[in-house]
């Protein structure tokens, strides 16, 4: 076997594609609903959630196609009784916001940005707590307002209050854990002390299998990104980064009792991303190949485009 053909063997069957619905139908069937302005249709592929938590990844693709908040205002003036329609409405809104802010430092965004970025973001508040108030069992209103409360920034009281609100409904929920980690980042205004502790905490505090165990792989992340040139290859190449990314995966993704649900893709990205980073390339290959091309945005993102990104990581490993 030639060098190309090895090469081909280590990215897997298909090249490296970003697949927002992870090949699942139904979330397949819900984007191509969305993309086409179809909220009934849409509104029936959300009723059909497993639980709390694939509503919000449901809600998390509709809110991100582009057009969408024009469909859901219509939606919800139609039926202001409708609290899904609502919720979606309210996702958008936040979605939308962070659009027009863009993911320019502050420094260069503009103040017509940053003037729509507040008026959308106040109006998500608005939708989301007023679902809330509706709706007093459900994740979905207090998973975004997570994401609202980061941008518009709330006391650091209120932004914990927000995230216990949401695990106080579901427990150990993968996303809302991930919008922590982010509000206790040193570039919301925490620390690295505080995202290593919260992530490995909250591993710990979970059922091994749990995909928790990914937050340690993403602080590690976090915290490379934070570091200049030079100093941040001698952080995350450190042994102990390696013996906690480790005990992490064993603990997670590698453990027997790990779920491969819609999103499980996911936290192997995470520690595809962090083991390759880190040196571990025989790990690192163990990840890859169980994920076969299968790329997510995050958090390959960091190096530039997801699958290009992903393609020369896994050209390295074994």
């Amino acid at each position: 076997m030639g060098l190309f053909d090895r090469l081909l063997g280590r990215l897997g069957k298909g090249a490296p594609a970003l697949d927002p619905t992870f090949g699942d139908p139904e979330l397949k069937l819900l984007l191509e609903r969305g993309r086409a302005g179809d909220w009934p249709g849409v509104r029936a592929v959300l009723e059909q959630a497993r639980d709390q938590a694939d509503l919000v990844l449901m809600l998390d693709l509709v809110s991100d196609l582009s057009g969408s908040e024009e469909w859901l205002a219509r939606a919800v003036e139609q039926d202001p009784e409708d609290a899904l329609a609502l919720l979606v409405c309210g996702a958008r809104q936040l979605v939308w916001g962070w659009e027009a802010r863009s993911g320019a430092y502050a420094k260069y965004v503009r103040e017509e940005q940053w003037r729509l970025f507040g008026e959308r973001l106040e109006r998500a508040e608005e939708q989301l707590f007023e679902v809330a108030e509706r709706e007093p069992d459900w994740l979905g209103p207090w998973y975004f307002l997570q994401v609202t409360g980061r941008g518009i920034s709330v006391a650091t009281g209120v932004a914990t209050q927000r995230f216990d609100a949401a695990v106080r409904r579901f427990p150990h929920h993968p996303a809302s854990h991930r919008q922590r980690l982010q509000q206790l980042c040193a570039k919301w205004g925490g620390s690295h002390e505080e995202m290593h502790d919260f992530a490995r905490t909250s591993m710990l505090a979970a059922p091994e299998g749990s995909r928790l165990g990914e937050l340690v792989a993403l602080a590690h992340i976090e915290h490379w990104l934070s570091l200049d040139n030079g100093e941040d290859g001698r952080y995350i190449r450190d042994a102990a980064v390696a013996r906690s990314l480790h005990e992490a995966a064993e603990r997670s993704i590698w453990h027997p009792g790990f779920v491969r649900d819609r999103a499980w893709i996911g936290a192997h990205n995470a520690f595809a991303m962090a083991f390759s980073l880190s040196g571990e390339h025989r790990a690192a290959g163990r990840v890859f190949t169980e994920l076969d091309g299968r790329v997510t945005r995050s958090p390959w993102q960091y190096l530039g485009d997801p699958a290009d990104a992903y393609r020369s990581r896994r050209a390295i490993a074994p």
